[in-house]
């Protein structure tokens, strides 16, 4: 998986809005393919595994309660520098400061209400995907 594949999450906020479709076809646009997905609603132990990472931290329980709001959209995504393309595609966190043209600045609320995640690393992005996908949900 390293170097092409990546793992990103259309948040519940964008997932409710319906703009899933809208930003799939967005990334696809800059040459992802789409290699798994699924829709599903993370409970509070699930948000909380996946986000260990920023335990105790200030946003994490504000985290965790968001991600486990209403339904979300995993999936797994194939593009050379996947990781690196993914994090330019979406912009940054906060979508006041996000470069135009990014999912973020198209379709985020709010630096809490940001729309997508996408993985930081390619050691990250295999542990994410495994997280939600097995090795036979990925269609190659």
């Amino acid at each position: 998986m390293a170097g092409n594949r990546t793992l990103t999450i259309i948040k519940p906020d964008a997932f409710n809005a319906g703009k899933a479709g809208l930003i799939l076809a967005h990334l696809e646009k800059q040459g992802f393919a789409l290699i798994a997905a699924r829709v599903m609603k993370l409970t509070p132990a699930q948000a909380g595994e996946f986000y260990a990472v920023h335990k105790g931290r200030p946003f994490y329980p504000e985290l965790v309660e968001f991600m486990t709001s209403d339904y979300c959209m995993p999936m797994v995504l194939e593009k050379g520098d996947a990781v690196l393309a993914l994090r330019d595609a979406i912009g940054a966190t906060d979508p006041a400061e996000a470069a135009p043209g990014t999912v973020r600045k198209l379709y985020a609320e709010s630096k809490g209400r940001n729309a997508i995640h996408a993985s930081d690393s390619d050691e990250n992005a295999a542990r994410e995907a495994r997280f939600f996908f097995a090795e036979t949900d990925l269609i190659r």
